[in-house]
């Protein structure tokens, strides 16, 4: 079928008529100029791909009419321009590809039609860990551990990267995913096909969002959506409302970016944008550079943003210039954004699209703030921060509480580090990390840091040993400017050397903390700190010995790691006194928006970064000398605790299997509100008395060898075992925390794997009940798979984290929601009933089911398979095997 709308397709050149676009202009609707930016995006995509099969001219239609549509539930089509992974959840990608490839060639198909359709890169940045600090070979040194520990996925990434067309590999050390998409990977327009059209992208990571900041529509999907966009499948989504976000006025000289991205992320969770796209716009903007657009989008999961898009502008042009784009590339993407008028002039109010609501903030009311202690969205002033922790340790075990008896309040620990003594009390900070890249991306808060340190060791004041500080840019371009500006040297002074260049602490790679610090927060029981620049901060992420968790700017980390605590009014009470003997307060050694923006202008040049990204794919040696096997199969190593073939597709038939009745479920977890994929899946390391733990040793690993889950995603077998194994757990059947629940038929307090295998064996589904904002967090495919092969039929929760949702629908997870003004509480259901969901014959998106218990009682609840794209790949068992027939038919 050809496009119905091949007449508007015209040269952008007259010189070079092979090089065509879709003039939407020539449309000659006067709708298109009120559209919001970002729904242009979809409108764009829509038109390119209509073919009247996935993308049909009603589609089109719906997204012009986004007025009036967007309120009706609307579902339309979208084909990303490209997508992107990153290790953790990438190699699980490439693991199903591989395992696809098998199963269609058992299913009599070609296992060489599962290739990557939609170009894909992959950035190797979750797997290097903070193992050693303080040391001047400390990045070395972590490299090598990480390459020692992860030798086995890395030569599989290695060999998906040969066996697959379209897919590129970005080796490790070369940076954060976001931030080497921001300052590499992104085109802004994209040349390909004959044709320009916007730049977009889905990635496997919730962050992806931060590249919203440049202009390019994207967001975070699940790994198992990710995977079909690359078998050439749309996303089906529902057209989304789109909140207009307006910025006014300037920031504050001593205001940073990331002040004002933790307090828009307090006010639109506020607000309520869960599902909605964000824009921005008013002449706020124009105050922003590109860093400050990317810090901000960056957090778009923690206000729970579909995506936080910042239109292009003459400062996102000027930014490809500025990190060392093609100039004539440069300019045929101004040239293009202007014919089809997505160029964006934030002064001028004439191009103010229709929005569905629009909300405000003055820049200039924005003060110093940090977030925690355990969720990102809980924003505090600096000014309150002494006064809001100490609040926190007498309240109520919960987001805002940790329950310590007032007697102890003021509990010290005193504790031996390499010969000398040393005190830990509540509010201590142990954990000090420049990391993630919500900030790292930034040159303004980097170098802010970079003076703040130089400010700091002029002044006298030092860092205390034990506390586990680190650096880890999130590309070279970042290390380059930090030395060439001449800071480097007093960030390492104060110990935050270069460690490595990953995402690190952010994601729960902040390695070991010393074992004294270790006995003394035991001993105490006390609530120690980490303080990071990172954009996550849920119990039991950091490190499992930090029970307070802060996100703060780079500045302010260094500040805390100085003080030692987070008991402190940096208003009236001093950083630290010199050799001297003079006070040194914060307002001392505080850089300026001012002086910051100096040092950037001269510093952060495009050469840097030309540098920098011209060697990257080259430039790690030990990745170079990786041998992979180049057959296109891939030949399972029986033996490997890292890479295993998934039992996803077993018994898997040609046939679709009618989707049945859940009869007589037990409920394997009870949970209250806010369980993020963290708590059903963690990152992290890998308790020693776990259920995966007892696997690894089964296999004659050492606990030294065991790695953490992330790293692990390659075997199902250490990620079933890890599923629900969080040590923050809490769930309702249970009076501690911990990942343990009650197996019902026995009445036995066990793991909960454990549990689940007994149900298992004896035939018993199971499902999950859960409160509001069931997996909120980080984009965790193994979050939905993980549940899945622990025979866990349906969850039913009050509501759900957007891509998680999309998980378990693609794991073919039953998702149910409570109906309005209903919950376990209302419906009297203690988890203990044994629960029938009624599946009815003719399903449709969004309809009420019956749930019977076997008290007798029964009630209605929504199934949320949101569209009919959802249904089918519900009625195939999931998206995968839906790939899998149509690639074998």
């Amino acid at each position: 079928m050809s496009n119905p709308f091949v007449q508007i397709v015209e040269p952008l050149d007259p010189k070079q008529p092979l090089k065509k676009f879709f003039n939407l202009s020539k449309l000659e609707d006067v709708r298109y100029a009120h559209l919001p930016f970002s729904i242009r995006i979809l409108l764009e995509a829509a038109i390119r791909n209509c073919d009247e099969f996935l993308v049909k001219k009603e589609d089109v239609e719906n997204i012009l009419n986004w007025k009036v549509m967007q309120h009706k539930n609307v579902e339309v089509p979208f084909k990303p321009a490209r997508v992107i992974l990153q290790d953790f959840t990438g190699v699980p990608a490439v693991v199903d590809f591989a395992a696809m490839r098998d199963a269609v060639k058992k299913l009599g198909g070609d296992p060489e039609k599962i290739n990557p359709i939609c170009p894909a890169d992959l950035v190797i940045d979750h797997s290097i860990q903070v193992d050693f600090n303080r040391q001047p070979d400390s990045l070395q040194k972590n490299q090598e551990l990480e390459f020692e520990r992860n030798k086995e996925r890395f030569e599989f990434l290695k060999w998906g990267s040969q066996a697959f067309k379209n897919l590129r590999i970005i080796p490790p050390g070369s940076g954060i995913i976001h931030q080497v998409n921001l300052e590499y990977l992104a085109r802004v327009v994209m040349d390909q096909d004959g044709y320009y059209y916007p730049d977009s992208v889905v990635g496997t990571d919730s962050h992806t969002t931060m590249i919203d900041g440049l202009g390019v529509l994207g967001w975070g999907v699940g790994g198992i959506e990710a995977e079909a966009v690359m078998l050439g499948q749309p996303i089906s989504m529902v057209l989304p409302e789109v909140v207009g976000y307006k910025l006014v006025g300037n920031p504050q000289p001593l205001v940073t970016s990331t002040d004002i991205v933790l307090t828009i992320t307090k006010h639109l969770r506020q607000v309520g944008v869960v599902g909605k796209f964000v824009e921005f716009f008013g002449p706020g903007v124009a105050q922003l550079s590109i860093a400050d657009r990317a810090t901000i989008a960056n957090m778009c999961p923690e206000y729970g943003a579909t995506a936080a898009y910042f239109p292009v502008d003459d400062i996102s042009i000027g930014y490809l210039v500025q990190t060392g784009r093609d100039k004539e590339k440069v300019m045929c993407t101004k040239r293009y954004l202007e014919a089809v008028g997505m160029l964006r002039d934030f002064t001028n109010s004439s191009q103010d699209p229709d929005f569905t609501q629009v909300v405000e903030l003055d820049l200039h009311t924005v003060v110093p703030c940090c977030s925690g202690p355990k969720r990102p969205q809980d924003k505090v002033a600096v000014s309150d921060m002494k006064k809001d922790f100490e609040t926190c340790l007498g309240a109520k075990q919960g987001f805002k509480g940790f329950q310590i008896a007032p007697d102890r309040h003021n509990s010290i620990v005193k504790f031996n580090f390499e010969g000398h003594d040393f005190e830990l009390a509540h509010g201590s900070v142990v954990i000090a990390a420049i990391t993630s890249c919500t900030n790292t991306s930034n040159p303004s808060v980097m170098l802010g840091a970079g003076l703040l340190a130089k400010k700091a060791v002029e002044a006298g004041l030092t860092v205390k040993p034990y506390i586990k500080t680190s650096l880890s840019p999130g590309s070279g371009v970042v290390t380059y400017y930090l030395r060439e500006s001449g800071v480097m040297r007093y960030l390492s002074q104060l110990g935050f050397d270069v460690v490595g260049y990953g995402c690190m602490t952010c994601i729960g790679n902040s390695g070991p903390l010393p074992e004294s610090v270790v006995e003394a927060i035991t001993q105490g029981d006390l609530v120690a700190v980490g303080v990071l620049s990172g954009n996550r901060n849920f119990e039991g992420r950091v490190h499992p010995n930090t029970r307070a968790n802060y996100l703060a700017s780079p500045p302010l980390v260094i500040a805390y790691a100085i003080a030692g605590t987070i008991r402190i009014d940096f208003e009236k009470q001093p950083l630290g006194i010199n050799a001297s003997g003079k006070k040194i307060f914060l307002k001392d050694i505080w850089p300026t928006r001012n002086e910051i923006q100096a040092v950037e202008r001269q510093f952060v040049i495009p050469g840097m970064f030309k540098e920098v990204y011209e060697k990257i794919e080259t430039v790690n040696k030990a990745w170079n000398a990786l041998d992979a096997p180049s057959d296109k199969l891939y030949t399972w190593n029986p033996k490997s605790t890292y890479i295993k073939s998934p039992p996803f597709f077993d018994g898997l038939t040609l046939a679709l299997q009618t989707p049945k009745t859940v009869e007589g479920a037990y409920v394997l977890l009870s949970f209250g509100d806010s369980v993020t994929t963290d708590h059903i899946s963690p990152a992290g390391n890998i308790a020693r008395n776990s259920p995966a733990a007892r696997y690894l040793t089964s296999r004659g690993l050492t606990p030294r060898e065991f790695n953490s889950y992330g790293s692990r995603r390659g075997n199902d077998a250490v990620m079933a075992r890890g599923t629900f194994a969080n040590i923050r757990l809490v769930n309702k059947f249970i009076d501690k925390q911990g990942p343990q629940t009650i197996h019902f038929p026995s009445g036995e307090t066990l793991d909960v794997f454990d549990a689940a295998e007994r149900y298992k064996q004896a035939g018993h589904p199971l499902i999950v009940l859960a409160g509001k904002e069931y997996g909120a967090g980080s984009s965790r495919d193994w979050a939905a798979k993980g549940p899945f092969l622990l025979g866990v039929k349906a969850v039913l929760a009050e509501s759900y984290e957007r891509i998680h949702r999309s998980n378990l629908v693609g794991m073919g997870v039953i998702p149910l929601q409570y109906l309005p003004g209903e919950d376990a509480g209302t419906l009297g259901l203690t988890g203990r009933e044994r629960y029938t969901i009624i599946i009815p014959e003719n399903l449709k998106p969004q309809m009420n089911v019956q749930i019977k218990l076997d008290t007798g009682k029964t009630f209605n609840a929504i199934m949320r398979f949101d569209t009919d794209v959802e249904l089918t790949y519900f009625h195939n068992g999931g998206i995968l095997n839906y790939m899998i027939r149509k690639m074998a038919s």
